[in-house]
């Protein structure tokens, strides 16, 4: 200034417009891009977002996010990252253990989206082994190592069963979990798809189609079976896509779904139809720990 005082921008202030400028305001079309649907913040910065940031929209006269939603914290052990207390996780170690999806998949199961959570390698592994290796990623290998042996590859067009129909409940929670109804609670959403997971399992076990191949005047129940499976893990691999988006297209194309994986709706899969469709079972998913 001319008298020689000088002035700073609280940092706060000059930051939160990075939401806005990254659109293109104020150029023409950044319309397109705000207001945003979802501010994703963590729980400690919610004043700056929730009171300074929508004045600052206000005073420019530009409309506010339409929501804001504030996470919990992380854990490591039962303690807070902290640089200096060396309470860190080596990102890539993580992702290097099982992958990315498979990182990402036990974070957001294991934190609950509204509070705090803890993350420990032990953990890590546990939940890595119970849910993917073991149940999703063996359910998979055996529906559609079934398919290969009793029907040359192609998915049987068959009715569906009634225990079938429990899988509703299912899909309606990940769907209100997701969709943000009562919060973007993320890990509802995959505890509901472990649900039907672990469903299908219990359906395997129950009608031990390896058995009822074994008599051809069984062949119409051992389709209904098979068809079932199939079905039931395209369900759960598309809803499993937001989560674990590289393994789940590898699973859709084991499958022989439709190549438009990424083209497929929440709205389509209570009609989803996997009969005729051709399984190529590959490599292992999900590998156990050595």
């Amino acid at each position: 200034l001319s008298n020689g005082e000088t002035q700073g921008t609280y940092v706060w202030f000059d930051a939160l417009p990075n939401y806005l400028t990254a659109t293109g305001f104020p150029e023409d079309g950044f319309e397109q891009r705000w207001p945003a649907d979802l501010h994703i913040i963590g729980k400690d910065i919610t004043r700056f977002h929730a009171v300074i940031w929508p004045a600052m929209l206000h005073a420019a006269g530009l409309p506010l996010p339409r929501q804001v939603w504030a996470h919990g914290f992380v854990q490591l052990g039962g303690e807070r990252f902290s640089k200096s207390a060396g309470v860190k996780l080596d990102l890539g170690e993580a992702i290097d253990r099982f992958g990315a999806d498979a990182f990402r998949y036990v974070l957001l199961r294991e934190v609950p989206f509204d509070g705090d959570g803890n993350f420990s390698w032990e953990r890590f592994e546990e939940r890595y082994t119970s849910d993917l290796a073991n149940a999703f990623g063996n359910l998979a290998s055996r529906a559609m190592a079934m398919v290969e042996r009793y029907c040359d590859g192609v998915v049987p067009r068959a009715a569906r069963p009634d225990e079938e129909a429990a899988d509703e409940a299912d899909l309606a929670a990940y769907h209100a979990a997701m969709h943000g109804e009562h919060g973007w609670l993320l890990h509802d959403g995959l505890t509901a798809v472990y649900r039907m997971t672990q469903r299908a399992n219990e359906y395997t076990a129950a009608t031990a189609p390896w058995t009822v191949a074994k008599d051809p005047a069984r062949r119409a129940e051992l389709e209904v079976i098979l068809a079932s499976l199939i079905r039931r893990i395209a369900r759960q691999t598309l809803l499993l896509a937001p989560f674990m988006p590289t393994k789940t297209a590898q699973v859709w194309a084991q499958l022989g779904g439709p190549a438009d994986f990424e083209a497929q709706r929440y709205d389509a899969l209570p009609s989803l139809d996997a009969g005729g469709w051709t399984v190529t079972k590959g490599d292992p998913l999900f590998p156990r720990p050595a």
